[in-house]
């Protein structure tokens, strides 16, 4: 006479069966490329500046390599107000964050300086979108950043979003015109209309940039503004 399995045992060896299929579903590669602002500005003080923030990646849920570039042109000046790439790894920390770590280089004005990041990304309470990342350049000075940003559904395509970015250095570098202590504060209201189910959206917008304490000091000293207001026209495109 043939034995039968006790049951337990064989649900414990159909489990153990199907775990490398289930995880061939779960673990597929991903990728995907944003540019959450692509926009002209114009300012208060007759500038004319090509800003851009955007991000791409590739991995899975479990792990990403992600590319962060932001930047400001100015158009008149023919020069890099801000120019900034990131290249980190990404993986899930909770629910609703990840934590992230690698590398970051500037180059505004010609000039370069190396950090290396440690971040925290994600949904905070009221589906509010946070990023804060902190850095340590190649020069061991210490600065950090928190980002902000939240959609409001007016309809189903017209979108009102607010933004805050927010930087913190921990002393001077002067080669880079960054003081001790809060140097920067740029804040955003942008009304979109998706056009392609979030896959294009036009947006007009005001923009408001503050330089703050030594960073306003050495701005100052090189005869810029310290503050300035603008009005943006852009597209926000997602691959």
């Amino acid at each position: 006479m043939k034995k039968r399995l006790h049951p337990l045992i064989v649900g414990i060896l159909v489990s153990l069966a199907m775990k490398p299929a289930l995880a061939q579903e779960t673990d597929f590669i991903a990728y995907g490329f944003q540019l959450e602002e692509f926009e002209y500005r114009w300012g208060d003080g007759r500038e004319e500046l090509a800003a851009w923030n955007g991000d791409a990646f590739v991995g899975t849920d479990e792990i990403k390599l992600r590319w962060l570039g932001e930047g400001e042109y100015d158009r008149r000046a023919s020069r890099f107000e801000t120019l900034e790439n990131r290249l980190v790894l990404q993986t899930p920390v909770s629910d609703f964050f990840d934590v992230k770590g690698g590398a970051r280089l500037d180059s505004p004005k010609g000039r370069i300086r190396w950090y290396g990041v440690l971040g925290l990304t994600g949904l905070a309470k009221q589906w509010i979108e946070i990023d804060a990342d902190l850095f340590v350049s190649e020069i061991g000075d210490v600065s950090a950043r928190l980002d902000a940003e939240y959609e409001m559904l007016l309809t189903n395509r017209l979108i009102l979003t607010p933004s805050a970015d927010i930087n913190f250095a921990f002393s001077d570098d002067r080669k880079m015109d960054v003081g001790a202590g809060l140097s920067t504060v740029e804040v955003g209201l942008r009304l979109s209309y998706d056009i392609l189910d979030r896959a294009l959206s036009p947006y007009l917008g005001v923009v408001w940039e503050r330089k703050f304490g030594r960073t306003a000091d050495f701005a100052r000293e090189e005869e810029e503004d310290v503050e300035a207001w603008f009005f943006t026209v852009g597209m926000r495109v997602l691959f």
